[in-house]
């Protein structure tokens, strides 16, 4: 403690010749002497040299050779060089060591931020060795945020003490802050510990920060599961209207979900290419276009096949089955058979840290809002506006809606271009969180069936209850059976509830016999 009282001074010409020469691990010490003791710009430049190979030593003084000219280490001033010098040795090992101790020199300049990264840093393979060099960096530390790092920093150092009672202490304070970094030096910790009393005391904190780490665990689980149902409800919010409303079996639907995938890709390549400044907002233009891209493409499939098709499900099926291998021929043919890369903006890139073990990605909080916003657009059109109050009328009663002036062709049209409008749209976000290919599609149409059956024909509400829960309950099981195992399982789960329930969680109100 009375070497981290005391006032850094220069680097001395011992310190840097004895870093120069001898055994790697009394190299190591005097590296690790200089970064507690010694002035921080004369090691750090001396740090520097060594590790680029422009150290030589000779005469009991190790100089800085750049070029022709010599410096010496303790002033940085020019000095001639000795005959007879060597040069100073670095392998692997020293190369790793040299890396650490800069990474500890951050301890003591920069801001708060970057004196927080460096103390977090220092947490990794603390050793006994980097006590002083921490303690002096406690004594001058003003942020009570990277004292705490450094307190538990300090504490994991300990653990490698010679002393039984400091490795127990050291072991209850770091079962104060449960991440992950802790939880693995105390399992390197207990493999190779001999006391008896300590080993209990390891396994007492170990036990502590599990318990505290599986909170953030489960909320993890929690958060993936509502991100997948968050995409099963875009995906089968499309297929509520199609499908649900209008009774068509649209096989193509992933196929439209893959259209405004790549109409987001095309909106990419144009923001780079003509106005890459804006390039981060680009996903602002791709929205609209992708709903306009697939709305298209769905008008021109109703208008072209479907309308002649309507009361016969199984041609339906068969018809939107081949246009779903037309419109992914046509993708290869335009943009190639390999995925093609999208990227997220700067505002979607990154996390929030919620928990030591548990960060929240920003494109999948983002998607999660997406989709509940598009919820709430989609409730909207359906319920208060003319085009939902028609789509309603044909769907409960076609004939009426006719006899009362309705054309019926053309809020067809329009509704089945809302729903391939709202798959673009879930195009759009997926492009933001996987891959982007001619399969896209594929992956999420029997998901996206599975969720409007169980939610109920018809009803939005059903299809939110029901790719929430799928979701979350896809994701949970996966950690108890394994991905494939959990999908058998979520499978059987809606089989067994069809037989019990055939209507799904909401069932269609009306005055017929059918519903």
């Amino acid at each position: 403690m009375a070497l981290s009282q005391a006032p850094a001074h220069a680097l001395t010409a011992e310190q840097a010749f004895a870093m120069a020469d001898g055994d790697n691990n009394s190299r190591i010490a005097a590296m690790q002497d200089a970064v507690a003791t010694g002035d921080v710009t004369r090691v750090a430049d001396f740090l520097n040299a060594l590790r680029d190979g422009q150290v030589q030593y000779g005469a009991g003084r190790a100089f800085i050779v750049r070029g022709d000219q010599a410096l010496d280490p303790v002033t940085g001033k020019a000095t001639e060089l000795p005959e007879g010098v060597d040069d100073a040795s670095t392998n692997n090992r020293m190369r790793r060591e040299i890396g650490n101790a800069q990474a500890a020199l951050n301890l003591f300049v920069g801001n708060d931020s970057e004196r927080l990264s460096a103390a977090r840093a220092m947490l990794q393979g603390a050793t006994p060795q980097r006590l002083p060099m921490l303690d002096k960096a406690l004594a001058k530390e003003s942020s009570e945020a990277v004292k705490a790092e450094l307190e538990m920093a300090r504490s994991a150092a300990l653990l490698g003490s010679s002393k039984a009672a400091e490795r127990t202490a050291a072991a209850a304070l770091l079962a104060q802050r449960a991440t992950p970094a802790t939880r693995l030096l105390l399992s390197e910790q207990l493999t190779q510990e001999q006391d008896e009393k300590v080993q209990v005391a390891l396994k007492r904190a170990l036990a502590e920060v599990n318990d505290k780490l599986a909170w953030g665990e489960r909320l993890g689980v929690a958060f993936t599961g509502i991100s997948l149902g968050s995409i099963l409800l875009l995906v089968a919010l499309g297929l509520a209207i199609t499908y649900g409303l209008m009774g068509v079996i649209n096989m193509a639907h992933g196929e439209l979900m893959m259209i405004g995938a790549y109409a987001t890709y095309v909106v990419q390549g144009v923001f780079r290419t003509y106005v890459p400044e804006f390039f981060d907002w680009y996903l602002l233009a791709a929205v609209p276009a992708s709903f306009m891209a697939a709305a298209l493409v769905g008008a021109i499939m109703e208008r072209g096949v479907l309308r002649f098709l309507y009361g016969r499900p199984l041609e339906t099926l068969l018809a939107t089955w081949g246009i779903s291998l037309v419109l992914m021929q046509l993708v290869r043919t335009f943009f190639g058979a390999q995925n093609v890369a999208v990227e997220n903006p700067v505002w979607m890139s990154g996390g929030w840290q919620v928990l030591p073990n548990l960060t929240l990605p920003l494109n999948r909080l983002i998607l999660i809002v997406f989709a509940f916003a598009v919820l709430a657009g989609v409730a909207y059109i359906i319920a208060r506006t003319r085009l939902g109050l028609f789509v309603r009328g044909v769907t409960q009663n076609r004939p009426i809606a006719s006899c009362m002036g309705v054309n019926t062709a053309r809020v067809d049209t329009m509704a089945f271009a809302l729903g391939s409008g709202i798959a673009g749209l879930a195009g759009c976000a997926l492009s933001q969180v996987g891959n982007v290919g001619p399969d896209l599609g594929q992956s999420y149409i029997v998901d996206a069936f599975m969720v409007v059956v169980l939610g109920g024909v018809g009803q939005l509400a059903g299809t939110v209850y029901a790719a929430l829960g799928l979701g979350i309950l896809n994701k949970f099981l996966e950690g108890w059976t394994g991905a494939v195992l959990a999908k058998i399982a979520v499978l059987v789960f809606i089989i067994a509830f069809i037989q019990k329930r055939p209507q799904g969680i909401f069932a269609m109100k009306g005055r017929s016999a059918e519903a």
